[in-house]
């Protein structure tokens, strides 16, 4: 078999593996959400630290379904925003009255700050909510989106868009083990640099979900 065409198989079988993973997934209920980028397991040891009514927001998690492999679509936030400025990031926000859930926020946020047109995006499920200490529980949305994109960034909200290869993210090797000051405690968080950009926080904690899904983990189901 040919080099491209067990590339081909490898993205069929992870594309298939991301769909049964996710398949039937609901968001979480607010007071399972986990510590942005803290293992759930972790999570009830800090709970007294957390916003005691965060507000709902949805992150897209955009998965670029390119013959030569998935690839993650992130963000740079623009750096004079109010919240989060310059970090790198999934487009999303807050959710709106009007949205009717996380989905609708998730894609609307979307369009609003990269252009990406609904149509071109499938939806597959929701890894756990994530509660960031700025005030928000944060639902990610996964999504499988389809290649040759012509996006238009809101140069008020996001400064670049990039694109991470999933291989790249799921390769334990790529998550760099850090400690975190969480109230009077050090936590174990990752990070995952990437060329000259570092993802961390709560992005990096997203991702750390989707890996620790796709390898099985327990904790990570959402039925």
């Amino acid at each position: 078999m040919s080099g491209g065409m067990l590339q081909a198989q490898a993205n069929a079988q992870l594309r298939a593996e991301l769909r049964r993973r996710l398949a039937g997934s609901v968001p979480t209920a607010p007071g399972a959400a986990t510590l942005a980028g803290v293992p759930p397991e972790l999570t009830e040891r800090y709970r007294h630290l957390l916003p005691a009514q965060p507000r709902p927001a949805a992150v897209l998690v955009p998965l670029i379904d390119h013959p030569s492999g998935l690839t993650v679509l992130l963000t740079e936030r623009a750096p004079d925003l109010r919240h989060h400025a310059g970090q790198i990031a999934f487009p999303g926000g807050r959710i709106e009255p009007h949205d009717g859930g996380p989905v609708a926020a998730a894609l609307r946020e979307s369009e609003e700050e990269i252009g990406l047109a609904r149509d071109q995006v499938e939806v597959l499920g929701f890894l756990r909510d994530h509660i960031v200490l700025t005030g928000f529980r944060v639902t990610p949305v996964v999504a499988l989106v389809r290649p040759g994109l012509v996006l238009r960034t809101d140069p008020n909200e996001v400064a670049a868009v990039f694109e991470v290869p999933l291989r790249f993210v799921l390769d334990p090797l790529n998550h760099q083990l850090r400690q975190r000051a969480l109230g009077d405690s050090l936590v174990d968080v990752y990070d995952m640099p990437y060329g000259d950009r570092n993802i961390w926080g709560a992005t990096a904690g997203m991702l750390m979900s989707l890996y620790r899904l796709l390898n099985g983990d327990p904790s990570e189901v959402r039925e």
